[in-house]
């Protein structure tokens, strides 16, 4: 006598296959969106850095922030801030002859991050969400 062999899954083995495909997904998908954030966020506190290097440098040929060659300081188009252009938004603020503020502001999916500020200044004080507490610098930045 020969025995038959069904070909293929049972229902109730592709109904396990799907929970431990949707319970797998549940899990991995915030993990990724965080680590996106936390990403941005760390190539923004680079681009500040980076900014800063060009204030200092203004400084350094001026002997003033507030003025480049005769002309009001801007920030620099860099490549750091055209690849975080849909994250951030990359601002000169306080500006004087000898004080600068840089702030990087989160926009659209980057605004779902608890750090939604970040800033720097001439004295290389680091902030974060309005604040410059060791608190919220240690996790921003």
């Amino acid at each position: 006598m020969q025995s038959t062999r069904s070909h293929g899954f049972s229902l109730v083995e592709l109904l396990i296959a799907i929970t431990i495909i949707g319970t797998l997904t549940a899990i991995a998908v915030p993990s990724y969106q965080g680590y996106m954030l936390g990403s941005a966020r760390a190539s923004a506190t680079a681009c500040l850095l980076e900014y800063a290097q060009f204030m200092e440098r203004v400084y350094t040929t001026n002997m003033t922030y507030a003025t480049n060659n005769g002309a009001a300081t801007e920030l620099p188009t860099l490549q750091c801030s055209n690849d975080l252009s849909d994250r951030f938004n990359f601002d000169l603020d306080n500006l004087a002859s000898r004080t600068f503020t840089l702030t990087a502001t989160a926009k659209s999916a980057q605004a779902a991050d608890d750090c939604t500020s970040l800033s720097y200044n001439q004295a290389g004080i680091k902030g974060a969400n309005g604040g410059t507490g060791a608190t919220i610098v240690k996790k921003c930045w």
